[in-house]
């Protein structure tokens, strides 16, 4: 624009420069109209000089803002970069912290050493020593039926956990990592009369590499993000979808994809359980995780495929189609307290639900495989007293509609189970707490039974 009002002014100027010159020039006789031909051609020849110049400039001005654009299109991207490459070195440092780097690889551990002390009684039997049912809550294993029991007490250190993790510089474009992670529950070798003593067994095994997920985890349909915070192992068990499987997964942001070790359970017309083991096809998972400040959210939906042959009841071969949905989140509730919750719906999820407190499926009076619906979910709230002292309420409930006729009335019908709980820490790393919890199972013939529990704990992580 500048360049413009130049040229206009300077147009002007030697317009005025002419008329000026041709007074002169018509005094001394000379050709007037030559001279004049030879001052237009002069100011024409300016003029496109000048515009030529203009061009050229405004040209530049272009090629020097598209460098400038470039420039700082790199810098940003190298800045990208450079703070990615920074949080690949920083994540091994953080590891180190824990353990030690042989080679190209950084093996770190973690885990806690966890105290239960535990009293219960049940209304419809009386719980065996050394059971499980008396090491946590298990829905479907709640006694209905029997004399009630008194309250037996029990002391142990099974639920502790120790984590080992390793990184692997396999260079700056690709990440390689893996974890394995072992406790004692659920197993057998150990008594309370000498040594209390147990064997380990295997939670968690799995080899990660950029998007991929290799091995037995938590599975993709759970969302272990929802738990409450309880001193029970799971706490919310009849809502809650709770399984760990070997598995095959792919992460893309929010977006994972799954296929997992199939496994069909089925109640036979007696009511008992059979483990079919015919499975030929994995259960197909889907599921989207959305977070912000306000929390986090999680969908997640499943195929399976129910199947029986020959020599699981002598009906010949059969299979089915089982699915669900679960929706679940943890949501803020102002800078301390949050809302947890979980919601599941679907057929033949049995196993999948509360520790298999029904199976996936029945059979009809063909032999073939009925589905058994269920539905099911749990909500807790957690409030923090202040930076040392918290609590949660939760509940949760469980329904499953089963075909009668198919398996007696001796089968679980509902479930459900409420607690409450105070926790102090008095370091970081350091919880003591104390639940009740009360939870009752109800069958399908009517029968009932119910367990109370008080616990006491304590847990140092690291």
């Amino acid at each position: 624009m500048a360049i413009g009002r130049m040229n206009t002014a300077f147009r002007m100027a030697l317009l005025a420069g002419t008329c000026l010159a041709a007074t002169p020039a018509a005094a001394q006789d000379e050709d007037v109209d030559a001279r004049l031909d030879r001052l237009e051609a002069l100011v024409m020849g300016l003029i496109e000089r000048l515009d030529a110049q203009q061009g050229e400039m405004e040209s530049q001005q272009a090629e020097n803002a598209a460098a400038a654009q470039a420039a700082l299109a790199e810098t940003r991207a190298m800045q990208a970069r450079q703070e990615e490459l920074a949080a690949q070195i920083d994540d091994p440092k953080k590891q180190e912290d824990k353990g030690f780097r042989v080679g190209n690889t950084t093996v770190s551990y973690a885990g806690y050493v966890k105290l239960d002390a535990i009293s219960q009684r049940t209304s419809g039997g009386q719980v065996e020593t050394g059971s499980i049912v008396r090491d946590f809550l298990i829905p479907g294993a709640i006694p209905v039926g029997g004399e009630a029991s008194g309250w037996d007490t029990d002391f142990s250190a099974r639920q502790s956990r120790i984590i080992f993790k390793t990184s692997t510089d396999v260079g700056a474009e690709h990440a390689l990592n893996s974890q394995i992670e072992l406790d004692f529950m659920v197993t057998p070798g150990g008594d309370e009369r000498i040594s209390n003593s147990y064997q380990p067994r295997l939670r968690q095994a799995f080899i990660t590499y950029d998007n991929w997920l290799f091995g037995q985890t938590w599975s993709t349909f759970q969302n272990v993000g929802a738990l409450p915070d309880s001193l029970d192992f799971i706490g919310t068990t009849p809502g809650t979808v709770f399984d760990r499987q070997p598995m095959i997964r792919y992460t893309n942001g929010g977006l994972m994809l799954a296929v997992e070790q199939p496994e069909t359970t089925v109640t036979s017309p007696t009511g008992s359980r059979v483990l079919a083991g015919d499975d030929t096809l994995p259960d197909f998972v889907a599921r989207y995780n959305f977070g912000g400040t306000w929390g986090s959210l999680t969908a997640a939906g499943i195929l399976r495929n129910l199947r029986i042959s020959d020599d699981d009841f002598g009906t010949g071969d059969d299979s089915a189609l089982g699915y669900g949905l679960s929706l679940s989140g943890k949501i803020a509730l102002g800078d301390k307290d949050d809302f947890r919750f979980m919601g599941t719906v679907g057929d033949g999820l049995g196993r999948y639900i509360g520790l298999n407190i029904v199976n996936d499926a029945a059979l009809d009076g063909d032999g073939d495989l009925d589905p058994i619906f269920t539905y099911s979910g749990f909500a807790a709230y957690r409030h923090l007293w202040s930076d040392k002292l918290r609590s949660s309420v939760a509940g949760s409930y469980f329904k499953a509609d089963n075909p009668v006729l198919l398996t007696s009335g001796s089968v679980t019908d509902e479930s459900w189970n409420v607690l409450a709980n105070i926790i102090y820490s008095p370091s970081r790393p350091i919880d003591i707490g104390l639940e009740y919890m009360y939870a009752e199972r109800t069958l399908e013939n009517g029968e009932a039974g119910n367990l109370q529990k008080i616990q006491v704990s304590t847990k140092y992580s690291f």
